[in-house]
């Protein structure tokens, strides 16, 4: 693993921690209807999480442990600020996997990079659909 792959990687893997904790401010304020919703996106950046974790491990890098804390960028407090958090979250992991892939010199990183930016890009437009954008995403997502 290079040294720009494993950059990459690490910034990806503080997306998925930012992104973990980001989904319990969700899930609090959410909607009871998107209760199972958001579990699913929670469980998928807990995997990728743990995934990325793992191939950085594996290749001799030091894993840096999460945060206590993140700052979410706006006040929530009702539904609709916790789906704006959501889009934000995976507008954030887009951007995060998308440098992975623009990294990636090996076949194994720009896969894992590209199933990620593919993931977080179906979920943002699902989350930007429920709050109405048409249309809900954008020609290269993770494009900051």
């Amino acid at each position: 693993m290079t040294d720009a792959e494993r950059q990459a990687l690490l910034d990806a893997l503080n997306a998925e921690y930012g992104a973990v904790y980001a989904y319990g401010v969700i899930a609090a304020y959410a909607s009871p209807e998107r209760t199972r919703l958001i579990a699913e996106h929670t469980a998928a950046h807990r995997a990728r999480r743990d995934s990325t974790a793992d191939a950085l491990a594996t290749s001799g890098a030091t894993v840096p442990p999460p945060d206590a804390a993140y700052t979410v960028p706006f006040p929530v407090t009702d539904p609709i600020p916790a789906a704006r958090l959501a889009v934000t979250v995976e507008s954030d992991t887009a951007v995060a996997w998308r440098s992975v892939v623009e990294h990636g010199e090996s076949e194994s990183v720009r896969r894992t990079g590209v199933d990620a930016l593919t993931e977080a890009a179906v979920r943002l437009a699902l989350w930007q659909s429920i709050l109405g954008a048409d249309p809900p995403t954008t020609a290269f997502p993770g494009k900051a």
